[in-house]
């Protein structure tokens, strides 16, 4: 597959930069990678890492107000900011799970469009 020259790819290296310089201000954050998938320190370090990108969608998802059907008032403030950087804050953390296994842009272009071409035959057959 030929390499993306694309904004992809500056994101893979804007997060891989900052894990190298925070692993030396604060070395236990994150390990040499490649991590060893068949380790437990691994597996429980991308889970951990993964758990934190969950967290900070939950934080995205504090700025949503107006979600529950019984609910009759609407809020209409919407801080779109504070929403979409709540956003990149998980997306860095799961990018940092792709780093840590050793997945660059075109290994994760691959596999979406793979997922891509599965979730659009579904449709068509009705899964």
């Amino acid at each position: 597959m030929s390499k993306l020259p694309d904004r992809l790819d500056k994101i893979f290296s804007l997060r891989e930069s900052f894990m190298r310089e925070l692993r030396d201000v604060k070395p236990e954050e994150y390990p040499e990678w490649p991590v060893d998938l068949s380790q437990k320190s691994s597996q429980q370090h991308l889970r951990d890492m993964a758990l934190r990108g969950v967290e900070e969608m939950f934080e995205a998802l504090q700025h949503l107000k107006n979600w529950k059907p019984h609910r009759d008032t609407e809020l209409p403030e919407f801080d779109r900011d504070e929403f979409l950087e709540e956003v990149v804050d998980a997306f860095n953390y799961f990018f940092s799970v792709l780093v840590l296994m050793g997945i660059d842009a075109d290994e994760l272009h691959a596999s979406y469009l793979n997922k891509d071409k599965i979730i659009r035959d579904r449709l068509k057959s009705k899964y």
